[in-house]
């Protein structure tokens, strides 16, 4: 029987070494996964951490840092608008592309095991 590490080098050896590194810095909580596939499937929304809760289903208590985490990242942006802080996915093509390939990858069930694997890693 593989012990954790043997499985963990598995679980890493053909992943695209941009797509691990976005996952286990970026993308490290399936609320920021949810929150990027949602900013993906829309990428024109400029909105607010509560409408953005309302939309994927969440709570905002909980959306709100993760989306600051992934403005913080690079991977969104955040604004001032009004007097309302406000989210979009970042203008930088580079970090579109890396998200593109990532929600992409995400259709393959090989690569979300791999990818929860990840998650739940650095969760604890």
């Amino acid at each position: 029987m593989a012990n954790s590490d043997d499985l963990a080098t598995g679980l890493m050896d053909d992943m695209d070494p941009r797509l691990l590194e976005l996952i286990q810095t970026r993308i490290n909580s399936f609320i920021k996964w949810d929150l990027v596939r949602f900013f993906h499937e829309n990428p024109h929304t400029t909105d607010t951490a509560a409408n953005i809760a309302r939309y994927t289903g969440r709570d905002v208590r909980t959306v709100e840092p993760e989306l600051m985490a992934l403005a913080r990242d690079g991977v969104l942006q955040m604004d001032d608008l009004s007097g309302l802080r406000v989210f979009t996915l970042a203008g930088n093509s580079e970090m579109r592309e890396l998200v593109h390939v990532f929600i992409k990858a995400c259709d393959d069930r090989q690569f979300r095991v791999k990818a929860i694997y990840h998650v739940i890693r650095s969760l604890r």
